[in-house]
């Protein structure tokens, strides 16, 4: 068997992509090798996607999933080691299998990358989070902390610092790798304190965060936070793509506008490629964007 578009990660993106791909009564396939739905079904709770005030993320994920079974997407559990392209095919490999298709949509997403610290996984998504924009809302009059000393760490700062009674800003190191002017900006912020030369060494709690612990110049600290968001940023998820398309030095796919790379009929989704912004919204966008144009491509054959 041919299939008309694989689809690798059953994320928004993937999940989107295959929709669109069904609709346009092309033979698909989503290949997941965890959860359908991706990270968002790690989300407690969703309040940003269009449609839905308040949802949570896993059953936000199961109805993704749900609406392109019952399209005729088929979908299987398995870990892509291999592509390959033959000519016009492309042969994904599972496992022991092997299969066949004339189109590849990539959206296997990013990772956040961790501190591995105490606690880091007992609380995720019970005051610990990777994405500020995604659940800063939830702490609105609350104090949390911010880890990192990028661009991304002071923008979530910034932003947290708009709804947050008090936001520490802590990073390892006594300079930041963000843009001056907008550390600058930041320092002008009476809720704002930062933490320089210190590193976090657990995070501490019962059912939920109620503080965290610091090294500081070789002393500990403990200081009192209600959330922790970790901004050292993210792994994306294309080991295997290496030495087949285009990749950036941080390991990001390299698309046009219309999500395609230098080999023909692969595409790519979601986070896993090069951009700007990354969330929930944005994902979609990219599968439906993705499955459109490889369904355009598939025409041409």
């Amino acid at each position: 068997m041919i299939y008309d578009i694989i689809i690798i990660g059953g994320g928004p993106a993937g999940l989107s992509a295959g929709i669109y791909a069904s609709r346009a009564l092309k033979k698909t396939l989503i290949i997941e090798k965890s959860v359908f739905g991706g990270q968002i079904t790690q989300a407690s709770k969703v309040e940003n996607y269009p449609g839905f005030g308040e949802i949570s993320g896993m059953e936000l994920g199961e109805k993704m999933a749900d609406q392109a079974k019952k399209l005729g997407v088929e979908n299987i559990y398995g870990e892509v080691t291999k592509i390959e392209k033959n000519k016009e095919i492309f042969t994904v490999t599972v496992g022991q299998k092997e299969y066949l298709s004339k189109v590849v949509i990539y959206a296997t997403g990013a990772s956040p990358r961790k501190l591995q610290v105490e606690n880091e996984e007992k609380f995720l998504g019970s005051g610990i989070s990777y994405c500020a924009t995604c659940d800063g809302a939830f702490f609105k009059e609350k104090t949390v902390c911010v880890i990192g000393g990028g661009n991304t760490a002071i923008d979530d700062a910034n932003y947290l610092a708009n709804l947050c009674k008090k936001v520490y800003l802590i990073h390892r190191r006594d300079s930041f790798r963000g843009e001056p002017v907008k550390v600058s900006l930041l320092k002008e912020k009476e809720n704002v304190e930062f933490i320089l030369n210190a590193t976090l060494k657990s995070v501490n709690g019962e059912d939920k965060v109620q503080s965290v612990t610091l090294n500081e110049q070789n002393e500990e600290k403990e200081i009192k936070v209600d959330g922790v968001f970790v901004a050292v940023g993210h792994v994306p998820n294309t080991k295997i793509l290496e030495n087949f398309v285009p990749l950036t030095p941080n390991g990001y796919i390299k698309t046009n506008y219309e999500l395609e790379t230098p080999v023909a009929g692969f595409y790519a989704a979601g986070d896993v490629r090069e951009k700007q912004v990354r969330q929930l919204t944005t994902a979609t966008n990219d599968g439906t964007i993705a499955a459109i144009k490889a369904s355009e491509y598939l025409n041409t054959l």
